[in-house]
């Protein structure tokens, strides 16, 4: 019943010399019990973490107590390779390990013994559902044509930044911006086109990002970024350079030209700014003062002097 179980077994003396070695073990490891026996574990297999695995025994041997570790904790104790029909893909098997002591007649553990279950099923099971809710996670938070932050995440990492500089009042500044005279392109090359463009903008935007700034598709034609540890000239820089970069860009869409420019207001936040609505309106109406000043440049808010 031993040989015949579909679990690996294994007994060990404290000088970790292997006394058992069961089919399982000898149809995965490739070594029978003949050529095993009275081996040290550890000249076998070199992928066993020596130190680690004496403490994780020792406390067997000394307080007659069983002890596991899950493929969580360690992938697999012993290096087989997968053999599974389903997760084949997997190059080694996932393995549960349980040790348990062999007491003696006299009360004392001079053996323990090893049960290792192939758990690569369970582990890739696992692993694929965790990966399946980050990628849910991901599409509820991003915008499907530009792959930027949809409205509701990013207005949500305003929010936190917010609070980030009521902590710490370090400078931070928002920028909105939009592409000019979209409904035209939209009216003259149709919505398509106009996605492109859309698209386009985006990945311009994306370039320009350093990896703490957040940008976001915050509707229509309309997006936002925010500009972590960054001061309005600092901004201003950062905006230029982009709408420079949009400016010479081509978006070509079924043999067409389209030739597109941007505005952009920028806000940088301010002790006396009550809320991350009372930021964005501010950043809105430096975008305002962009196209009411001809479009296609940027905009510094400036408090209205009573």
């Amino acid at each position: 019943m031993l040989q015949d179980i579909e679990v690996g077994l294994v007994v060990l003396d404290h000088e970790y010399r292997i006394q058992v070695w069961n089919s399982f073990m000898e149809n995965h490891s490739g070594m029978g019990p003949l050529k095993v026996k009275g081996q040290v574990l550890f000249s076998l297999f070199e992928e066993i973490h020596e130190k680690w695995f004496r403490n994780k025994t020792e406390p067997v041997f000394l307080l007659k107590n069983k002890t596991f570790t899950t493929w969580e904790q360690r992938p697999y104790l012993f290096r087989f390779r997968n053999y599974r029909p389903i997760t084949g893909t997997e190059p080694f098997m996932y393995q549960n390990i349980t040790v348990s002591p062999l007491v003696s007649a006299n009360g004392e553990v001079n053996h323990i013994c090893l049960i290792i279950y192939d758990v690569t099923d369970m582990a890739i099971n696992k692993s694929g559902l965790e990966k399946a809710n980050h990628q849910l996670e991901e599409l509820s938070r991003t915008d499907r044509l530009t792959k930027l932050f949809n409205r509701g995440y990013w207005e949500d990492c305003l929010q936190r930044e917010f609070f980030r500089f009521v902590r710490t009042h370090q400078a931070s500044c928002l920028v909105m911006f939009d592409i000019d005279h979209f409904k035209k392109v939209n009216d003259t090359y149709g919505h398509p086109a106009g996605d492109a463009v859309i698209s386009t903008v985006a990945t311009k935007l994306t370039e320009n990002l350093r990896t703490s700034d957040v940008g976001g598709r915050y509707g229509g034609e309309e997006f936002s970024v925010i500009l972590v540890n960054t001061d309005s000239p600092s901004a201003l820089y950062f905006t230029e350079r982009l709408r420079r970069s949009i400016e010479k860009t081509i978006v070509t869409h079924e043999g067409r030209d389209i030739s597109v420019t941007i505005s952009l207001g920028i806000s940088q936040i301010e002790p006396e700014i009550k809320d991350y609505k009372d930021w964005l309106e501010r950043a809105d109406q430096a975008l305002y003062q962009s196209k009411q000043n001809g479009r296609n440049q940027s905009t510094i808010y400036k408090a209205s002097k009573k």
